[in-house]
């Protein structure tokens, strides 16, 4: 991604300290990567209990990140990043509809005193 001319890392903000639009931060991000894996770590463990008792605890982890890690990288982080990024245009929208409404009653009043 650039900015100014300049390639930004997905964290990176500009000179002006802001991030460019429709990229979450880190921490956003950090926090979708959980909400993705959770859930998938522990229906994997509740599958695999029954038949996986005897393994070494390695092994088990092994066999479960095998599954989780791409499904979380190549499957639901993407989706959820996405719906986060139109929530979050969404969001901007509306406030940026509402600033224009504000500011068009306060035109609006400031013409009728004049």
């Amino acid at each position: 991604m650039e900015h100014e001319g300049k390639a930004l890392a997905a964290d990176e903000t500009d000179s002006h300290h802001h991030r460019t639009a429709g990229i979450a931060s880190v921490h956003v991000r950090a926090f979708i990567t959980w909400c993705a894996i959770f859930p998938l770590v522990a229906l994997g463990m509740a599958a695999m209990a029954p038949f996986t008792q005897d393994w070494h605890p390695v092994l088990r982890t092994f066999v479960l990140t095998l599954v989780v890690v791409p499904l979380s990288v190549y499957q639901v982080v993407p989706r959820l990043l996405l719906a986060h990024s139109r929530l979050s245009n969404a969001a901007r929208n509306r406030r940026l509809r509402r600033a224009a409404r504000r500011s068009g009653h306060a035109s609006r009043r400031s013409e009728s005193t004049s």
